[in-house]
């Protein structure tokens, strides 16, 4: 039960939990249940205002261009195929971007799904998915971090079963249930839900959403933590900036057996900082969540920023290493590469 005597009051009159605001233990939520009234906006949880008309001008003249696709032939890709569905098994499957398909307590896990070639603003992939769609069999679940077109691509959301369950951010249940997915579980930040032996805890993150020119904020953004009770724990943060949410999923979740964290789409550092880690900072938030494994994403799939393609992948190697940490605990994986977890 939600611990209500720290929690914020909004001026609108709904209860909303911050980040410290709720008890240690996370709520459970049915998976599927009624639709839940929601707050009409999320902005309050914003970590900073979004940028204004002066910063997109700045952004504009001082930036240099998107970056080269130069290195485009160097971004590894490994297609062996998705591995058999078998319980007690724990694998990761990097598709591209933030999609991974990942086995877990007998389940198989979408993220952010993206396997359209093309998504709004930017240029088409560099690279196929490295599965393809087709061979994801089944599909017993989806997470979605927030609604950016990156992160949830709607030809590819058409392409599941609507019996599908589907876990996603507080105010995005309607924009499942409008093309008829029946199994919509809508969670605020440290509520969780639970698919057979599986529980999915959704977690803060430093972002935003916004896919039209009059709904940023309608619906809320984070990351997502699941695995069975008895076996391997995964954080799947999403899109996130660094903040001290990180010591706080540690303090609720001591165990994490992998962390999939974002490396790309960072530059400029003056207008991204807030919203996406960079590098080295994906490996000082690995430190801080305590995760045993480290996955890398959100990077060598859109060209979106302004970095070269290949810089996250070098970069994240050369934090690695300075932090002194043995490299069997990064898994760089390469498109379409799948690696199998055994606990620590």
């Amino acid at each position: 039960m939600i611990d209500r005597t720290r929690t914020a009051r909004r001026s609108d009159g709904h209860d909303r939990a911050g980040v410290a605001d709720l008890a240690a233990g996370s709520t459970d939520v049915p998976v599927g249940g009624p639709r839940r009234r929601w707050p009409r906006s999320f902005a309050d949880r914003l970590a900073a205002p979004l940028p204004g008309l002066p910063q997109l001008v700045r952004l504009v003249r001082a930036s240099r261009p998107l970056a080269s696709v130069g290195d485009v032939d160097r971004i590894p890709i490994r297609r062996t195929g998705l591995p058999p569905l078998r319980a007690g098994t724990t694998a990761a499957t990097w598709v591209g971007h933030a999609t991974y398909v990942l086995d877990v307590g007998g389940l198989r896990v979408l993220t952010d799904p993206v396997w359209s070639r093309r998504i709004p603003g930017v240029r088409p992939r560099f690279v196929p998915p490295g599965v393809a769609l087709t061979d994801v069999t089944p599909v017993d679940a989806v997470v979605i971090s927030h609604n950016h077109y990156d992160h949830l691509d709607a030809p590819t959301i058409r392409r599941l079963p609507r019996d599908t369950a589907v876990f996603v951010p507080a105010g995005l249940g309607d924009w499942f249930r409008r093309r008829g997915f029946r199994r919509v579980t809508e969670l605020d930040w440290w509520e969780s839900a639970r698919l057979h032996d599986v529980r999915f805890d959704f977690v803060p993150a430093q972002h935003w959403s916004r896919r039209g020119p009059a709904d940023s904020c309608r619906s809320l953004w984070g990351g997502w933590l699941l695995g069975p009770a008895d076996g391997p724990r995964i954080y799947f943060a999403g899109d996130t900036g660094y903040g001290d949410f990180f010591a706080e999923i540690a303090r609720r979740h001591p165990r994490i057996d992998l962390a999939l964290l974002p490396i790309g789409a960072y530059h400029p550092r003056w207008f991204l900082r807030t919203v996406h880690l960079d590098p080295a900072e994906a490996v000082r938030a690995l430190g801080v969540l305590g995760a045993e494994r480290m996955a890398t994403m959100h990077w060598g799939t859109f060209a979106m920023t302004k970095e070269p393609v290949l810089e996250p992948w070098e970069l994240v190697r050369d934090a690695w290493s300075a932090a002194g940490l043995p490299r069997e605990r990064l898994w760089d994986l390469a498109i379409g590469e799948t690696r199998r977890l055994t606990p620590a």
